[in-house]
């Protein structure tokens, strides 16, 4: 599909759920709803996040699911996915932790998302994950999937959902 379809067809789609919104929802104001367009303090988040969250939770160890840290990660990046961490604690907040010693199950989750080569760190004056780079998530999984370390039936979901969205990340 090239460029100019696309835009065609999201024109279309955004006309569609404009159409259903006021059928369903006619006294609605504008500002009871988000508009990314208007709005600040925003990024990109792939169509297929829920996918990758789930298959960090089931390759991090029992009990230890690393996804609500992943999220925290991906939502201070910028189109670099390079984050320097100067408040580790603000990180470990955000990524569900509380408590004086949140930052020690955070610092632990960062391990496993190091170690599943999700993410990777370089330290600084902050501690061991002062600079942090997020990779590909896609090829990550497709990396993971290609040495046998996923369920058959989430890569499949992430591969066909990533079909429905356009995107040929997985391919």
């Amino acid at each position: 599909m090239n460029q100019r379809q696309q835009e065609v067809r999201m024109s279309k789609m955004n006309q569609r759920n404009l159409d259903l919104r006021n059928q369903f929802w006619p006294d609605l104001s504008p500002d009871q709803i988000w508009d990314r367009k208007k709005a600040t303090g925003f990024t990109t988040v792939p169509r297929t996040i829920p996918h990758f969250l789930r298959i960090m939770d089931y390759l991090a160890p029992k009990g230890k699911p690393v996804s609500n840290t992943y999220l925290a990660l991906w939502c201070r990046s910028f189109d670099q996915y390079v984050l320097t961490i100067d408040n580790p604690k603000e990180l470990a907040f955000e990524s569900g932790f509380g408590g004086s010693r949140m930052e020690s199950p955070w610092r632990s989750r960062m391990k496993i998302l190091q170690e599943l080569k999700f993410i990777d760190s370089k330290p600084g004056a902050s501690g061991p994950f002062n600079y942090v780079i997020i990779y590909n998530p896609y090829r990550v999984i497709k990396r993971l999937h290609e040495e046998g370390k996923l369920r058959e039936e989430d890569f499949n979901a992430l591969f066909v959902r990533s079909q429905n969205i356009g995107t040929k990340e997985l391919q």
